[in-house]
């Protein structure tokens, strides 16, 4: 009952394409454009090439946050933001977080899920290829994101908790919190300034968590 109301939902948010083509990926974009691209059989024997292009930055809360589909280099749909596009054998559902992509996966009809293969000029594209390239390498960034958004989770917890204690009524139920870590005025603009790169390296790897990511954003 639920996925068929959502289901209902993401179709009143589609609009037929307009039949224009798709334009390749510029070196330029590379700060707020994505391309993703999905192979699928067309029933005729051959392949049908389905493209999702999606600007990154966009409020999916606003009516004007879109993402549009492609088949085969030719506009074929779009919709307003998060989009679930009905495509042979299943979905291709499109969703934005603070920091970038945070789904663009093929789900089939049984429910498995596939991530869509980045254009390789796109950010993701190239963090896909140093992937690749250097694993060792990759591996030690996602693990240095994830450590800088752990960090930022705690530091800003400790925070809040000692502006909740600073409360005379809670503190006289609860007591004082005094955070164990202040940072200066310059050490919050470097942790901010270090979790937007890290929130991003983990969007780029279509990497999403609640409490990390959302948190963080």
């Amino acid at each position: 009952m639920f996925e068929e109301m959502r289901s209902r939902r993401a179709a009143r948010r589609i609009t037929p394409g307009d039949g224009s083509p798709l334009k390749r990926f510029r070196w330029w974009q590379l700060p707020y454009r994505s391309l993703f691209f999905l192979r699928l059989p067309d029933g005729g024997g051959g392949q049908a090439v389905y493209a999702v292009d999606v600007k990154r930055g966009q409020d999916q809360t606003s009516a004007k946050a879109k993402a549009d589909l492609y088949l085969d280099g030719t506009h074929h749909a779009r919709s307003r933001l998060p989009a679930a596009f009905p495509v042979p054998g299943g979905t291709v559902e499109v969703r934005l977080s603070n920091f970038g992509l945070r789904r663009c996966h093929y789900v089939t009809a049984e429910g498995t899920e596939h991530l869509l293969v980045p254009d390789g000029g796109s950010a993701e594209g190239r963090r896909a290829r140093l992937d690749r390239a250097h694993p060792a390498l990759s591996r030690g960034i996602g693990a240095l994101s994830l450590a800088v958004l752990l960090v930022a989770l705690v530091l800003l917890a400790t925070q809040l908790a000692e502006q909740l204690t600073g409360v005379p009524v809670v503190a006289e139920r609860l007591g004082a919190f005094t955070a164990p870590v202040r940072l200066p005025a310059a050490g919050n603009l470097a942790l901010t300034l270090v979790t937007l790169a890290a929130g991003t390296e983990r969007a780029l790897r279509l990497r999403y968590s609640r409490l990390l990511d959302g948190a963080a954003g």
